[in-house]
């Protein structure tokens, strides 16, 4: 991929279409904050319904002109020269609103601070690679930044490595598959997104990290998984939770076939995503003939270690949300049944390759 800023603002006016992507969409807001002309960023239907507000109204405080009805997409930037710095708190755990933040400030005629609920802290650790002026002060449960702006900015070459979110798919299907083992390799470990690790580990999973390396300041490792017969329930911590929310899906698939009951609280965070997943999952379980209660955004899910399905399922309404996708195949894939799940272009934007890497390892789809 070759990105051209300078090109992007020199043009009066322009669209830019993030598809299902929230992060792309809310990060190049903080990247446009200095345009000089009017720029729109639009979405499909399941990202033109999730909230930009709480991206917008810090980004507004720089002196740029963001606007939007009902507080989702479309939205339109005006950029302005004169940004000033600002003083802003992050208390929802949102990466991608404190990275947008954190690339306007950038921008900005002075130092901006952020306080910032812990988050995964990718956008902080390019930032120090790149020697950009970022001073980070750690707390137990938030993070002090300093971003000093109206520095001069050179390109880069980055490879990207495995993403630990897509791989939670094949780290479960390994772990609900019997005698089975998976190495996945080069997959960015960030502490930030261990949760999912942390989480399986604590219900008897065997998964380990092997061959570790530094590469611009992330962690890169082999990812080791074991199928296991011996899960467990877990009450989990809600420090957790950031680094594992758009891995709960498949979390609670593992709950759903560990011994004793599972506990998570705090959720509520999982229905600001592409679909809402927190009240999605719950459907998708009680389906599959799970027992689970939900008082606010806490759930217990009620584990069976010998589920084995033989019905006919089918999976649709779901917003076209790719995560819901790639977990129900992962589902009718080691509990069986005869599943027909529909919807399957949305992987298309995130993880377009996953239909073919499940048939490698075994899988039959038509």
């Amino acid at each position: 991929m070759d990105l051209d800023y300078k090109d992007l603002i020199r043009k009066k006016k322009i669209i830019l279409n993030a598809g299902n992507s929230g992060t792309f969409a809310r990060l190049i807001l903080g990247l446009l904050v200095d345009s000089k002309n009017q720029i729109t960023i639009i979405g499909d239907k399941s990202l033109s319904t999730r909230d930009f507000l709480r991206v917008t109204e810090p980004l507004n405080k720089f002196g740029a002109v963001l606007s939007s009805k009902n507080k989702s997409l479309p939205v339109k930037i005006f950029g302005s020269k004169f940004l000033r710095p600002i003083k802003y708190i992050e208390n929802l755990g949102s990466a991608q609103c404190k990275s947008a933040v954190m690339l306007a400030a950038l921008k900005a005629n002075g130092k901006t601070i952020i306080k910032a609920k812990k988050s995964r802290n990718h956008t902080e650790l390019i930032l120090k690679n790149l020697g950009l002026p970022i001073k980070i002060i750690s707390k137990k449960n938030f993070d002090f930044i300093e971003v000093s702006g109206r520095h001069n900015f050179k390109g880069f070459e980055y490879r990207i490595p495995g993403d630990i979110s897509s791989s939670a798919f094949f780290i479960v299907l390994t772990l609900l598959s019997k005698k089975s083992k998976l190495i996945i390799k080069n997959v960015n470990v960030n502490k930030s997104r261990l949760g999912i690790i942390k989480i399986l580990n604590r219900m008897n999973a065997k998964i380990i990290l092997k061959n570790k390396k530094i590469y611009k300041g992330e962690i890169i490792s082999d990812v080791v998984v074991k199928s296991s017969n011996h899960l467990k329930g877990i009450n989990c911590p809600k420090n957790l939770n950031s680094s594992a929310i758009d891995e709960f899906l498949v979390i609670f698939l593992v709950a759903s076939k560990a011994k004793g009951i599972s506990k998570f609280k705090n959720l509520g965070e999982m229905n600001k995503k592409e679909s809402p997943r927190l009240d999605i999952s719950i459907n998708f379980l009680k389906k599959i003939g799970i027992k689970v209660e939900r008082k606010k955004n806490d759930i217990k899910i009620y584990g069976n270690p010998k589920l084995k399905l033989d019905g006919n399922y089918i999976i649709k309404k779901f917003k076209k949300d790719h995560r819901v996708f790639m977990m129900s195949c992962i589902a009718a894939l080691t509990l069986g049944g005869k599943w027909k799940i529909y919807d399957k272009d949305s992987i298309n934007s995130s993880f377009p390759n996953f239909l073919n890497l499940i048939k490698k390892l075994g899988a039959v789809i038509k």
